[in-house]
């Protein structure tokens, strides 16, 4: 299993797709080249101003020096500024343990449920029914965050995975439709 980040950007109206076409040309290489796995990278199909995106790494020790080295290195820095015009908030951020998720090729929507479940026992009866390993199952990552530049939301026990599911049996947290970029 690998530390990943599932990130929620809210974006100032209208500069999605700046931040995408920035972020394929300039960041996916980038990050790649100081050892970080990029997963699926998404237009959320409800919110016309929110970007998502996962990465991966397969500790928390490369999760920090991957970070230290692409927010410290010529990509990031090169790009930062206009990177941030386009965003607003970009520290919703659930650091998590699991496989990671990248889209398959032609995909058109991908749904994700976030979901805080009563108890680690109801969630498991509720996976064993409903959920299979291609749902890309994750589970809160408890650790602290060392790359405190980078928050991440803390004080939740979630459930996250990707495709679609019967509802759970308690309101998730959050339920999301993506398209995947291409």
């Amino acid at each position: 299993m690998n530390i990943v980040e599932l990130r929620q950007y809210t974006l100032h109206p209208g500069a999605r797709d700046t931040l995408i076409d920035l972020f394929e040309r300039e960041f996916v290489t980038g990050q790649q080249a100081v050892g970080i796995a990029l997963g699926g990278r998404f237009r959320d199909l409800d919110d016309p101003d929110r970007f998502v995106w996962i990465r991966a790494f397969p500790d928390l020790a490369q999760r920090r020096r991957a970070l230290e080295a692409f927010y410290t290195g010529p990509v990031w820095r090169a790009h930062r500024d206009e990177a941030n015009a386009t965003m607003i908030d970009s520290d919703d951020v659930l650091l998590l343990r699991g496989p990671g998720y990248t889209p398959a090729l032609g995909l058109r929507e991908v749904e994700v449920t976030i979901c805080r479940p009563p108890s680690a026992a109801e969630f498991d009866a509720y996976a064993g029914r409903h959920l299979t390993p291609g749902h890309a199952l994750h589970r809160t990552e408890h650790a602290v965050n060392d790359y405190p530049q980078l928050p991440v939301r803390t004080g939740l026990d979630v459930r996250v995975w990707f495709g679609p599911s019967e509802p759970p049996p308690w309101t998730p947290l959050q339920r999301l439709r993506l398209a995947p970029v291409s």
